[in-house]
């Protein structure tokens, strides 16, 4: 028989971060305390820029950033914002993006699998994927469970279950 198998990714839908950043960008523009402060948020290549007179309504408007994404089923553990810098008369902070699985936290995910998850299961790094495979189902199923429980610094998702 045949191993199953199934890829620990950790991918962004990049139409929902849109939508999100669009429904953040209305909520701005037509909120009463964002008014007269120069408060804005759009898209910078591949981060998203946010900016404001002030450097806590720059925080104000990263928090509905982040209430939008929540909304939209987006890890909050996929953005990594800056600090709000002072440019010019506007403060203006960057938000990262982050995709794929980073070497050491793939390194960390499958030592957390050897480690303490049922025996006879294997996982291999694939670029910045994780290939987590085993000759039962169940015991693919209890390393998700396992895997959701603990609080990594990677949004992870399953994908490719066979």
């Amino acid at each position: 028989m045949a191993d199953s198998s199934f890829d620990v990714v950790s991918k962004l839908d990049r139409q929902e971060v849109d939508n999100a950043l669009n429904q953040a960008a209305k909520e701005v523009a037509n909120r009463f305390d964002f008014r007269n402060v120069d408060a804005g948020i759009k898209w910078s290549g591949e981060s998203i820029e946010i900016q404001a007179n002030t450097e806590e309504r720059a925080n104000a408007v990263l928090d509905v950033l982040k209430d939008k994404l929540v909304k939209r089923g987006i890890s909050l553990k996929a953005i990594d914002p800056g600090e709000p810098k002072l440019s010019g008369k506007l403060y203006r902070l960057g938000v990262g993006l982050k995709e794929g699985i980073a070497q050491d936290d793939a390194k960390k995910i499958s030592k957390i699998i050897r480690d303490e998850g049922p025996k006879g299961i294997k996982a291999q790094i694939q670029g910045d994927e994780l290939r987590v495979s085993s000759k039962k189902k169940d015991d693919l199923q209890d390393v998700i469970a396992l895997l959701k429980s603990k609080d990594l610094d990677v949004a992870l998702q399953f994908v490719n279950y066979r």
